[in-house]
């Protein structure tokens, strides 16, 4: 096996899960692997907001900038990928600099 990944994460980050969130005054509910929701938290708590709040704010935004959103948990699943790879290249950043 070439990376390793996989061998030090719980069973646990890979199970799906559902939970409700309030988008635009309705009601939806999201699924994805606890990872991922780790992940909105994260980000969530970095931006100052709830993780529906951020859910939200991210739904709107992928409107107003492609007028349509087919898979929310996709667009969330790619969101959670980008922010970790711009948080990443920040660090970097960072450290040629210091």
């Amino acid at each position: 096996m070439m990376c390793r990944i996989l061998t030090h994460q719980g069973q646990e980050r890979f199970m799906k899960v559902s939970r409700s969130v309030r988008i635009g005054g309705h009601s939806t509910s999201v699924r994805l692997e606890s990872a991922f929701w780790n992940a909105l938290e994260d980000m969530a708590a970095m931006e100052g907001l709830s993780t529906s709040k951020l859910i939200a704010e991210l739904y709107s935004e992928a409107l107003e900038r492609h007028g349509d959103l087919s898979n929310l948990a996709s667009m969330l699943r790619t969101v959670c990928l980008l922010y970790q790879q711009e948080r990443r290249e920040r660090n970097e950043t960072s450290r040629q600099h210091a």
